[in-house]
């Protein structure tokens, strides 16, 4: 293992993420710097991709916002991240969800996953 790897793997364990996919339901909280305090804001939408491994792993966050769609790129061990909550699992035949940009109100609905 070299140097990059063993850096890699300490830095991915130092936090705890939770297993989550594509097609569910996250609420990510984000740290936002203002002034002399931070402020942790949450943002919440549907998974439509993840990439990369390792520590480099990203994942797109994408809600609708007053008719206007909204997506977000996250490192996924990024340190601005302060935890995600997976709210509800959908069952999805799909690895990238891109279709639902072109899909609006009931048609943007995912098939829930029956709990296992």
């Amino acid at each position: 293992m070299n140097k990059v790897e063993l850096f890699e793997k300490r830095q991915m364990g130092q936090k705890e993420m939770p297993k989550f996919n594509i097609g569910d339901t996250v609420r990510v909280y984000v740290k936002i710097p203002e002034a002399d305090k931070i402020r942790i804001h949450p943002f919440e939408g549907t998974v439509i991709s993840r990439q990369g491994s390792g520590i480099r792993t990203t994942f797109t966050v994408r809600k609708v916002s007053f008719g206007e769609g909204i997506e977000r790129v996250f490192p996924l061990f990024s340190p601005s991240i302060d935890k995600i909550e997976v709210l509800r699992s959908a069952k999805v035949r799909r690895a990238k969800l891109y279709y639902l940009r072109q899909k609006a109100g009931k048609k943007a609905k995912l098939e829930l996953k029956e709990d296992e």
